[in-house]
Parts: C-alpha cells; structure tokens; sequence
C-alpha cells in the first residue's frame, strides 16, 4: 500500500460458517491491519490532541484538572432541568385532554387520540435529536437549543389559555350542551394555533429527552474505580427527578387549574421551565463534555455500502488481507474507543474487509473494524427496547381509562375530595418510595439471591418491571369488571359522570401502584443497560431508543383503541363499542385483559431476546512492540481480550 502498516490480531474467527473439521473449514485468526495514511470517516481528524473518549470543556479543548468537574455536583444542575422539562411533559399529558374537552370543546376521544399524537410524536421523534447531539453539536448545546424552543412552545399555550380570542365562545356552555355537543366548536384557526404551539413543544421535548440522561451519565469518570456504582446510583436518581417532576404536575399544577383558570396553570409550566433553564446554563462551568462523533447515519451508510459492494468476496479469498482498523488508541471517530471485533452479524464484517487493491483513503469501500461494531451494536440492542413498547401502550391507556374510571367512583379521603386529575400522581408516589427504599431494601434482598453486587442486572430488572406491569393491568381488568357490575346493579348505567358514592376510587391504587413499581424497574434499567450499551459516539441515539420505544407506544395505544372500538361496535340497536364513551356500558375489562393476554406475549419475547443478548464488555486497547513476530524495529499494536466490567455469568436475563 505503501504506507507504514500495523497488524493487530483479533480474537479467533471461524470462517467458512462451520466449526466442524471433518467438513474441510479452518480456524483462522484475522488480523486487523492498520495504516498511518488512513483518514476519519468524514475527512477530518481531532483537534486539540483529544481523541476517544476523553471529556473536554465547553471549547473542545483537554480539561486541565478534571476533579474540578463533573460528579454529583454537575449532575444537580441536570436533574433539576430534566425535573421541570418532565413536569412540563406530564402536566400537559394529564391536563390538555380536559381542556381540548371543556374549552376548545373537542369530543372526549379525538382530544385523547390527539394528546396521545403529541407524546408519541414527541417521543418517537427523540432520534433527531440524539443524532444532531451525536453528529454535529454535542449534548450540551443540544439541550441548549430544545429546551429554549420547549419554552416558546409553552409560552404559546399559555398566550392560548389566557387570551380570549384564542378559544372559542364559552357562554351557555354546561356540562349537558359539552355532553349533547351543543357547545361552540373551535375554530379552523384556532385549533391551527393550538396544534402548532402543542408540537412546537413536543419538538423541544424531542431534542432534550435522548440527551439528558447522557449529559447527566457523562459527568461520571470511567476510569473511576465506583464508576459502575455511581452510574447506576445516577439512573435511580436520574428518574426520581423525573418522578418528583410527575407528582407536582399532577398536585400542584391541577391545584393551580382548579383555583386559578387554566392560564395560571400552563405559565406555572413555563415558568417552571424557564427557572430550569437559568440553573442548566448556571452550572455550564462544571460540565464535562464529549466530543461529537460526526454523523452517525453516515456511518452506518458507510458500513451497509461497503460491505453490499464486497457481498461476494469470500474471506478465504487469495485477495483478502486482513480487516481493517487505525493504528494506536485513536478510533477514526471522534469521542469514541476503539471497539474489538465479534462474531455477530459476519455480513458486516465485509465492510472492513480489505482486500490488495484498497488504499483505505475510501470510507464508502473500506471502513475500519470499529465502524462496523458500531452498527453490530445498534443492530443488537434493538430487540430490548422494542419489548419495553407494550409497557407504555399500557401507560398511556391508563391515563385516559384510569381517569375515566376515576370520574364515576368516590374520590374523597375523609373529608378532603381528590380531584380526578391528580389520580395519576400515586404511581409516582409509588416510584418515589420505591426508589428511597431501593438500596437499603431490594439490592440486599436480590442480591442474596443473585448474587449480583448491585442486586440485579440491567435486564434482569427490565424483566422484573415488565413482569409487574402484567399484574398491574390484569388487576386493573378484575376490578373494573368489579365496578361495571356495581354500576349496573345500583342504576349508574346512564350516568356515566356521576360518582358512586360507595365504591371508593383508591381501589385504583393497586394497579397505579403495581404500573409504577413496574416503570421504575423497567426504564430505569433500559435507560443504564442503553448508556453502557450504545457505542461512545452513539450514546445519546442509544438512549432515543427508550424514548423511541415510548412514543411508538403512544400510537400503538391510540391504534390499538381504532381497531377495538372497530371491531366491538355492536350491530343494530347497540353500537356500545368496549371502549364506550359510557364506561358503564362499555366494555373495558375485556379490553384490559385483551392488553393482558398482549404483555404475556411480549414477555416471553423479551425473555428469548434477553437470554441470547451478551452484554459488552469495554474493550482495553494496548501498544506493545513484539520483537518476536516480524524481527527488529516492527511495531505492532494489539487488542487484547478484553476485561470484562461484570462477573461472567449467564442466565436467562443474557450474557455476561
């Protein structure tokens, strides 16, 4: 090639697709070659002498003494961003359905199917911004950015719910004309502004929530010997922010809505996430940053490119010689170690496979071995998240069901009245004990048990939330079954909004209890197992995966309702569908047990997925020179067998 070549080997690859002797394959051991001509992916290569993973300050540049930042300290700035931005999220997601209702007088199904639009689109959109952090502007001034836009958006609907003109005309509007729909519709217009405003948001949210968690776990030193501790301690801490966020949208807020009008309560909002904002900026000083990667959508095209154009190639060919990777520690992609080759996926691997007549100056017919890991890795999270979409179908349905549950039961406690609305705040009362009590409680139970230090692993506790989600909404079936015969023996048929004063609504405790034990386990371990998982330079994509899974959720859930109530709409006289308008004369046991019958499946799905996925362990990247192989004055740098950051083990939960 006539450039300066390096040998690296890798561990032992079988060829041939074989491991049977007497069939004539071989165990060969390929070797990764290196080159000083070859450049990055995107034609440029590191500035200021930083490369992998190593944090930089705010400019780029190397931080002189690093114990000046990052740590629990950079973290509180953090979690308080991400307690007003979730705030912001929920206190929409439980009030915007009743005001599309009362005020702008939508009907009560598409003000729900158009909130759950909103935060699936929200969320399933969270990949634009973990690429554009990851790509272009690093996690910090991605957040930056969205989260501004998140407070123009709720600024906008404050202006909305304050100024008249906005909504429609409210006079000789009661609740029988909302009911007859009787009551003034919006106007074009004006539903035009409402959707705009409501998206301009979401789309704020989309740009902040991949990158949090990521920003947040970055502060941490991995190099630290407590670093895998303090990582999982983060992610506890991470969602008890999140929680705390919930339980004020669904107290305070609602509060602030009943005493004050629905303007106080979205600039309650606004002003809480402008409060946040001040504190983000304020402690810019202590954060640690990663360098962006470059585009990581041009990567994996890179790699799918390549490795099409020599899908004939065979690696026993006479024109093989070796794959291909850079020389030393540095990784051809910023803010990234270098990644040791695995056996997954072997098509791929064509992709770095280099044969005489390549130069490696051509990342569209040649990319290194890290490259092509990169994509294996995102390949092989996939499944994971995927089966975690069922648990938020079923948190979206439950609030708008629970709540419609709620208006027809008794919500006083003694002598104080509940309001419906702030019946979804015991899930994250149930997360906010659950997490005060994790460490002194459930790590030294489980760990008796599993002997794992932090007391379960990652998907073990993905496993354990998605187990307890199936108890939660199979519950919810029987007790609604309860409370529809209730109503229909004392004469509630028609009256579907009035409260039965002897069936208290806490029995809707259980299941907010269970689906709130079951969302802390599941998506504070997707969250981690996503972070440790994900490429270095494809970190906040890894976590747009949970938030991806969620939104697919939310229109899975709004789906999944089209198809029941298409399905069950009775014939003739009756056309009750189960998901009714009159939950007393629908059916929304049936419906909850069909979502029942549909996490089982998902369950045994994940645990096939969790049982062959093999955790990866960090890779230690050595120089050494080896005198003995290729004689005086070679050097060669060689990827050892990594040390593996968990004790071996394997169980149904994965490889470890």
């Amino acid at each position: 090639m006539g450039s300066k070549e390096r040998e690296i080997k890798s561990p032992e690859v079988q060829l041939g697709g074989n491991s049977d002797p007497k069939r004539g394959s071989k165990k060969l051991g390929i070797y990764f070659l290196e080159s000083d001509d070859r450049r990055t992916a995107f034609g440029r290569g590191y500035s200021g002498g930083v490369g992998g993973a190593t944090p930089v300050n705010i400019h780029g540049k190397p931080i002189p003494d690093i114990n000046k930042t990052g740590g629990w300290i950079a973290a509180l700035f953090i979690f308080g961003n991400e307690m007003a931005e979730r705030m912001a999220y929920f206190g929409l997601s439980v009030n915007m359905v009743a005001f599309m209702f009362y005020v702008m007088h939508r009907p009560f199904s598409s003000s729900a199917n158009a909130v759950n639009n909103f935060l699936g689109i929200s969320q399933a959109s969270s990949v634009l911004g973990g690429f554009i952090a990851d790509a272009y502007l690093g996690r910090y001034w991605t957040i930056a950015i969205f989260t501004t836009i998140y407070l123009a958006g709720l600024t906008g609907i404050t202006l909305l719910a304050t100024i008249k003109v906005f909504v429609p005309n409210q006079d000789q509007c009661d609740q029988i004309a909302l009911l007859l729909g009787n009551c003034e519709p919006a106007k074009s217009w004006q539903m035009m502004y409402l959707y705009t405003v409501l998206y301009v948001t979401g789309f704020g949210a989309a740009g902040i929530r991949p990158c949090v968690s990521s920003f947040g776990a970055d502060q941490f030193d991995e190099r630290s010997r407590n670093y895998t501790s303090h990582l999982d301690r983060f992610f506890n801490f991470f969602y008890l922010s999140v929680t705390v966020g919930a339980i004020v949208a669904f107290t305070a807020v609602v509060y602030i809505q009943m005493k004050h009008g629905w303007g106080a309560a979205f600039g309650s909002l606004a002003i809480a996430m402008g409060l946040s904002n001040m504190l983000f900026f304020a402690g810019t000083p202590l954060y640690r940053h990663r360098l962006p990667g470059g585009s990581p959508l041009t990567r994996v095209a890179q790699v799918l490119v390549a490795a099409f154009r020599k899908r004939n190639v065979s690696f026993q060919s006479s024109e093989f010689v070796g794959l291909y990777e850079l020389p030393g520690k540095r990784s051809a992609i910023k803010g990234s170690n270098k990644i040791a080759h695995t056996d997954d996926f072997r098509c791929l691997d064509k992709a770095a496979l280099q044969l005489k007549e390549d130069d490696g100056t051509n990342p569209w017919r040649l990319c290194t071995v890290t490259q092509v890991e990169e994509v294996k890795i995102l390949l092989k999270l996939i499944p994971i998240p995927a089966c975690t979409i069922m648990l938020s179908v079923i948190l979206t349905e439950y609030l708008t069901l629970s709540v419609q549950q709620a208006y027809t039961l008794n919500t006083h406690m003694g002598h104080l009245k509940l309001p419906v609305t702030c019946m979804p705040v015991f899930p994250g009362l149930s997360i906010f004990l659950l997490l005060s009590l994790y460490y002194s409680v459930f790590v030294p139970i489980s760990r008796w048990f599993t002997g794992n230090p932090h007391g379960a692993s990652q998907l073990q506790r993905v496993g354990i939330g998605l187990a307890v989600s199936i108890l939660s909404v199979a519950w919810a079936g029987v007790f609604e079954r309860y409370r529809r015969s209730y109503a229909m023996q004392h004469g509630y048929e028609a009256s579907f909004l009035t409260p039965m004063s002897d069936l208290s609504a806490y029995w809707l405790l259980i299941q907010y209890c269970l689906i709130g034990i079951a969302e802390v386990f599941c998506i504070v371990g997707l969250l981690e197992f996503l972070y440790e998982e994900a490429p270095d330079a494809m970190r906040s994509i890894g976590s747009a995966y949970a938030a991806v899974a969620g939104g697919l959720g939310c229109f899975a859930a709004t789906i999944l309702n089209s198809i029941v109530k298409s399905v069950t709409r009775g014939k003739g006289e009756r056309r009750e569908s189960w998901l009714s308008q009159n939950i007393n004369t629908g059916r929304f046991d049936y419906f909850y047990w069909l979502l029942t019958i549909m996490s089982l499946i998902n369950f045994a799905a994940f645990l096939y997925a969790a049982h062959y996925y093999q955790y990866r362990s960090k890779d230690r990247i050595q120089t050494s020179d080896r005198q003995s192989e290729k004689g005086p004055g070679s050097d060669h740098t060689s990827i050892n067998a990594p040390d593996p950051i968990r004790t071996p083990q394997l169980s149904v939960f994965g490889q470890e």
